[in-house]
């Protein structure tokens, strides 16, 4: 089929009378002045005399998935989007949209200002600016509400979450469902319905959205904004969206447009699109040299909480896995959770039932250790003990290929000890999941002082088929992200040795944007976890301030929400209550200790919080732990619940300027006390990092 060629990036083609506007802009047809330009040049190049309708479409498997995040950097330029839609909307015959694959953003936009879409099956649709930053800029928090409602339209715009095809049917965001699964065939039968159907121009109506129960959506904004967890974007949003209700059309369109423009350069936006970037970005330098190595079979060892969650991530990526369980009940139970772990996603509808299948069809439970013969990658997730995690390696690497690639999942051992008596130890690394780790993104692969280039290579598109977020670091105590945390938590605990109540940070960091607040966190892993550890290196506490009030909760036999109290009390209905013995119990540690209470406003306590970690990221940074200052931000907001819409501590650092900023972190040690090390506020400067 010839395309003649509009700009590069768009095609127009006359299929007897009906016209069709292709977007081809590999790989997801995203929005860029090319392809605004390509489809306003389309429009203009239609003989309306002879034609019957205009179907837009998207060359491959998407109509647009989105636009370009880099043109978010600049100022916009004509065409902008909202310029393509008025002309999609006025244009004189019926343009049909098809809806395919991922249409999305700028996508679904268009889309709206269509007078028909047609849905193909799997199709998804959605509107996730929020999530970056800004809003839909071109109709969609207007168009959107009168075309399904204002409680629907809410929903889709202030979570940017996308809807199935048959969801959008239903709602009438699609207004014809087709039946073929492969680009041609949805194309030709677009082209059917386009000749088969009496087709017409169809105008939104320009009056204010109806507002029928006002209680009911003010109570959906107040949860949905819960949810979201303070991001500026969510808010504007939601308030955009309410807009609709007293605004027409025109007005409604000139005024989403203005917060888009604001929203644009606020620098939660820019924090957001720098850790996509940052997602994104190489985590190691290509090297043509080093092809990573085929990955088809993976053994994991131990069928524990980390075993388990680390197998429900490979058999859901495809991967035959060998589940290696020494002892007969644990592999029973493991199997029991992995079953129950994926009919719970079915249930959730996050996986179907076919998939489930095919997953589960994958998993071979195992109690023969011998089967890693076989495996390309062999994982061990056993006990946190070295001398046997020493052994196991030693055995494995005895029992595999010479080019299997061994991967312990230590949190915190040396793992140039773990893999000492292996022989071939540039094949050693570290892959440390996070818990659980078929749900959290972040996974750290550690290399140790004889990891081989070819070994990461190969572990990171291991990580990337797991559809996680991997960073690389050095073989060091706690790694990146638990060291990065355990500063945080040393410093919420001097707080509390200051004046504060764990309630009292907890609230100030999750207002801030923290998932949970540290003292929730704590009490839902367990106190006596940590407590052990402390004391495994009780004789080094002289060297540092040491806060005891976690001890004298443990000494309590108050390990947190598994006993019904820790930081917090947790009555029948599971919530963490504040509670006066723990209270009491601080203010004693105090007295004790001659420390007098003081007052923390929420912003102190978040300052001390936020600095704690920017300080460490300098510390890790200069001691090359980390690859990238990228992959502090990008452990953080992955695995410990900073939030996104921040940035991460580096690049907090990086907008202060370096005399504030090393101000600041000497404030930081004038307060923190013996043991502390300052970090070098000028890592932080891009010019340096």
């Amino acid at each position: 089929m010839h395309k003649p060629n509009i700009s590069g990036r768009v095609h127009l083609i006359m299929e007897d009378d009906v016209a069709v506007i292709i977007i081809d802009n590999p790989p997801v047809n995203a929005s860029t002045d090319a392809v605004r330009k390509g489809i306003l040049a389309a429009l203009a190049g239609i003989d309306v005399a002879t034609t019957r309708a205009v179907l837009l479409t998207g060359e491959g498997r998407n109509l647009m998935a989105g636009a370009d995040l880099a043109e978010l950097e600049h100022e916009p330029t004509e065409p902008t989007l909202p310029s393509v839609t008025a002309a999609l909307t006025d244009f004189p015959l019926p343009v049909i949209a098809l809806i395919k694959g991922h249409t999305l953003g700028g996508g679904l936009e268009l889309a709206m200002a269509c007078d028909l879409r047609l849905g193909a099956p799997k199709a998804s649709l959605g509107l996730p600016e929020v999530t970056v930053g800004v809003l839909p800029g071109a109709g969609g928090t207007q168009r959107l509400p009168r075309l399904i409602g204002l409680s629907e339209a809410l929903s889709m715009v202030v979570t940017g979450k996308p809807i199935d095809v048959r969801n959008a049917k239903q709602l009438g965001l699609v207004d014809h469902l087709l039946t073929e699964s492969e680009p041609e065939a949805q194309h030709q039968e677009a082209l059917k319905f386009a000749r088969d159907n009496k087709l017409s121009k169809r105008t939104l109506s320009d009056e204010p959205v109806e507002l029928a129960d006002e209680l009911s959506i003010s109570e959906q904004v107040e949860q949905l904004l819960r949810r979201a967890k303070g991001l500026p974007s969510a808010r504007i949003a939601a308030q955009t969206v309410l807009d609709s209700t007293r605004l027409n059309l025109a007005d409604g369109l000139a005024h989403e447009r203005r917060q888009f423009l604001t929203l644009r350069g606020s620098e939660p936006a820019q924090a957001l699109r720098y850790v996509f970037f940052a997602e994104r970005g190489e985590a190691l330098a290509k090297s043509t040299a080093f092809e990573p190595l085929p990955i088809k079979r993976v053994a994991i060892i131990g069928a524990g909480t980390m075993g388990i969650g680390i197998a429900l991530c490979a058999i859901n990526a495809g991967y035959s896995v060998d589940l290696i369980e020494l002892n007969a009940d644990a592999l029973e139970a493991g199997i029991s959770r992995i079953q129950h772990e994926l009919d719970n996603d079915v249930s959730r509808q996050r996986l179907s039932a076919e998939k489930r299948d095919s997953a589960l069809a994958k998993l071979n439970p195992t109690q023969s250790i011998t089967c890693v013969a076989a495996a390309d990658l062999v994982i061990e997730a056993i006990i946190e003990d070295l001398a046997a995690k020493q052994s196991l390696l030693k055995n494995l690497g005895e029992l595999v290929r010479p080019d299997t690639l061994l991967a312990t999942n230590t949190s915190y051992l040396d793992i140039n000890e773990i893999a000492a008596q292996v022989l071939n130890r540039e094949r050693v690394l570290g892959l440390h999941f996070f818990s659980p780790a078929n749900r959290m993104a972040l996974l750290e692969i550690v290399k140790t002082e004889s990891t081989s280039v070819l070994s990461l290579r190969t572990a990171l598109g291991f990580a990337k088929r797991l559809k996680k977020k991997p960073i690389i670091v050095a073989n060091s105590w706690g790694f990146v992200g638990n060291r990065l945390y355990a500063a945080y938590r040393r410093q919420c605990e001097f707080l509390l040795e200051e004046g504060a109540t764990p309630w009292q940070v907890d609230e100030a960091l999750e207002e801030y944007g923290f998932a949970m607040g540290p003292f929730k966190v704590a009490d839902l892993s367990g106190l006596d976890i940590a407590w052990r550890m402390r004391q495994k290196i009780a004789e080094k506490r002289h060297l540092s301030r040491y806060v005891g009030i976690a001890d004298a909760l443990c000494e309590a036999n108050r390990f947190g929400r598994k006993t019904g109290s820790g930081y917090y009390a947790y009555p029948a209905n599971g919530k963490p209550t504040p509670d006066s013995y723990t209270e009491k119990l601080i203010q004693d540690y105090r007295a004790s200790s001659g420390i007098e209470a003081k007052v923390f406003s929420p912003e102190d306590i978040q300052q001390r919080a936020v600095y704690a970690l920017i300080n460490e990221s300098l510390l890790l940074l200069n001691e090359g732990v980390c690859q990238r200052p990228e992959d502090i931000d990008i452990a953080l907001v992955n695995g410990y619940g900073f939030p996104k819409w921040r940035g991460g501590p580096f690049f907090i650092a990086r907008h202060m300027s370096e005399p504030d900023l090393d101000n600041a972190l000497q404030s930081l040690a004038s307060i923190s006390g013996k043991g502390h090390v300052k970090g070098d506020a000028a890592l932080a400067q891009p010019s340096v990092a």
